[in-house]
């Protein structure tokens, strides 16, 4: 027997008096649940979303031709369940962030009526971050906010979540797409 044989058999046989079967098989299935819960992490998705923006896909393409209204007054028809800074105010647009800043991918969800066409559409509100904090356009519209038992619906929580930074600059009005009409 090799020089290399009897070490890994020594080796093989202090693992195996020091450990049992119950808890390598505890290990293995934890790191197994580890990897498969890996790739839900906000920061998987925003690193997602990175190779998205490199590879030249636009993410959010809203295919509005009737947008009315001001992006810079809390009465803009997007805008129904905002609660922070208008980006529009900032630096930014209502689907922009300010230079300087980056976008949350984890955001809140509101579903507002545009008045031009009178359809309901679904609005992602994400925070702007890493960027100093604007004082200007302020909003608090809480047409859609749930209490926080339902965070994906509530706008009282900072959302800087993945991003370099978790200070809040200001947040943007992204539609996600049409809304289903009730029956």
């Amino acid at each position: 027997m090799g020089q290399f044989d009897k070490w890994t058999e020594l080796m093989t046989r202090k693992m195996a008096s020091k450990s049992s079967r119950r808890g390598f098989f505890t290990k293995v299935a934890g790191a197994a649940l580890g990897g498969a819960v890996l790739p839900t992490l906000p920061i998987a998705r925003a690193s997602a979303q990175v190779a998205a923006e490199d590879n030249g896909v636009d993410p959010i393409i809203t295919g509005l031709e009737n947008d009315p209204g001001d992006t810079t007054s809390c009465d803009y028809w997007r805008y129904c369940g905002i609660d922070g800074q208008l980006c529009s105010c900032c630096g930014g647009s209502h689907t922009t962030c300010p230079p300087g800043t980056e976008m949350s991918q984890i955001a809140w969800v509101g579903t507002c009526r545009n008045p031009a066409d009178n359809r309901n559409y679904i609005i992602s509100y994400n925070d702007c971050c890493g960027g100093p904090s604007c004082e200007r356009c302020f909003c608090n519209r809480n047409e859609s906010d749930t209490p926080v038992t339902r965070p994906q619906s509530n706008n009282d929580i900072i959302w800087c979540f993945g991003t370099d930074s978790e200070s809040y600059t200001c947040t943007v009005g992204l539609v996600l797409g049409v809304a289903l009409e009730d029956e």
